[in-house]
């Protein structure tokens, strides 16, 4: 017999706005704050670069519009999980929900939270004690570790207490990132010192190219990555036949405009030979414009806004897990719920054990390496699954259908496919690294799957024996 926590479902609190809000704080991190100069470093100029966060939008732009079609159709917790086992079965749907806890989640909010405390705190500061071994440290304590691990634990906790707070939180934190990044670009455009000539500038050492675009929108997809954040909690959202859809393509259209102004922006304050390479282009950009008081400030407020998104990603990612173990796939006590709380209890403290684990390992450094590689990938295949689900299963409901089908869907697999070649191509450790993920989900499939199947087999004989 399941015991309570195990039958409580989710609850349907989400509303249209809250859905949108989650997405808006999923995408909007510290990617736009962080790779713009980079991305003009491979592409030579201004107008190169807005082209390239105009493209890398219009593929997120494509993949909601996917995902509102399935989203809408199966309006169930877990995201990709649920579109691939419908569409391909278990395997690849197991394999994709490992992918979402390593790559997808976990290390996210371990590399969100060791941001927020560096710039936080200004900088990393003296280690406080190290653990190394066979030439690897392999746990590191510092101000900027302990303050990381006590963001995560504080917003565990807040998603633990129930999706109620969870969502309020999100909600107001998510409106403050907004009216900063809205702060920013008014303040910016219009009373900031910079010079529109910069959009003309180019950079002739550039490589350029097809290639260096490709790359380019390597940096991009990541920056974009959380347009789909609202799916994972579809099984908690109202109306999902309409809020669903609405939220994925208002948030995607919403981060895809301060994009392309944040970067404006950027361009305004600084020559793209200023730009290039710089990290930090965000507070570099402020400094320019404001001064170095201003730009001092501007590094706060990313940390602040951070928060946002770590808090996300703590709210969303579970919801996968959840759905993994009511499915039989992940031991059970990742499927319990609270029952008066409502909350996926058990695959929050596991999601999160995982994150304070990478801070304090300092693993998450290795993962961030393929975070875009393997999401377009996961991404890739649920949308190919919508293509699949309309031959295999045409009788489902679709209260929504994918505006623009099937271009739409084959401009986003074109797309990622694209970024996943050149990925393989210039970064060939990312294949390394992928292999090594995929090949791990496998066997923990296979072992999960046997463990059941023997379960099963030994319960057999007692319920054929059962009077009836």
């Amino acid at each position: 017999m399941s015991s309570p926590a195990a039958s409580t479902p989710l609850r349907r609190e989400l509303g249209l706005r809250s859905a949108t809000v989650l997405v808006i704080a999923n995408m909007i991190g510290s990617g736009v704050f962080t790779t713009s100069g980079y991305i003009i470093g491979e592409l030579g100029s201004a107008q190169m670069l807005l082209l390239c966060w105009l493209v890398g939008g219009l593929f997120a732009l494509a993949g909601a519009l996917c995902y509102g079609e399935l989203g809408a159709m199966l309006p169930h917790a877990g995201g990709e999980y649920i579109y691939l086992r419908e569409a391909f079965g278990p395997l690849p749907a197991f394999v994709s929900g490992w992918i979402s806890l390593i790559v997808g989640f976990s290390a996210p909010i371990a590399a969100a939270a060791i941001a927020f405390a560096t710039y936080f705190l200004g900088s990393e500061g003296e280690a406080l004690l190290v653990l190394s071994a066979a030439g690897h440290d392999w746990l590191t304590l510092s101000p900027v570790t302990l303050l990381a691990s006590a963001a995560i634990l504080v917003f565990t906790l807040i998603h633990l207490h129930s999706l109620r707070l969870g969502k309020g939180v999100q909600n107001l934190l998510t409106a403050y990132k907004l009216g900063f990044v809205a702060l920013f670009i008014g303040a910016g455009l219009w009373l900031g010192e910079g010079n529109l000539a910069h959009l003309r500038q180019t950079l002739p050492e550039a490589p350029g190219g097809a290639a260096s675009f490709a790359i380019a929108l390597i940096f991009v997809s990541f920056a974009y990555s959380g347009w789909n954040a609202a799916a994972y909690l579809a099984g908690e959202i109202r109306r999902p036949e309409r809020n669903l859809p609405l939220a994925l393509t208002l948030g995607t259209l919403l981060v895809g405009t301060l994009y392309l102004l944040i970067n404006l922006v950027y361009l305004y304050a600084l020559p793209p030979e200023a730009m290039r390479g710089t990290l930090e282009v965000g507070t570099a950009a402020a400094e320019k414009l404001f001064g170095p008081t201003i730009g001092s400030l501007f590094g706060l407020g990313i940390a602040l806004g951070l928060l946002s998104v770590m808090s996300a990603m703590i709210m969303a990612g579970p919801r996968v897990y959840f759905a993994m173990a009511r499915d039989g796939l992940f031991p059970p006590y990742f499927g319990r719920v609270h029952p008066t709380r409502a909350t996926p209890t058990g695959a929050i403290l596991f999601q999160s054990v995982i994150a304070l684990v990478m801070v304090l390992a300092a693993a998450y450094d290795a993962l961030l390496i393929y975070i875009g590689f393997t999401l377009s990938l996961s991404s890739m295949l649920a949308v190919a699954a919508l293509m699949r689900l309309r031959h295999l299963r045409p009788a489902l409901p679709r209260p929504y259908r994918t505006l623009g089908y099937p271009l739409t869907p084959l401009l986003f697999i074109a797309g990622n496919l694209w970024i996943i070649t050149y990925t393989l191509s210039s970064r060939p450790v990312v294949a390394l690294y992928g292999l090594a993920t995929l090949t791990a989900g496998v066997a923990l499939y296979r072992l999960r799957y046997h463990k059941v199947a023997r379960s099963a087999e030994r319960a057999l004989p007692a319920e054929e024996g059962a009077p009836s």
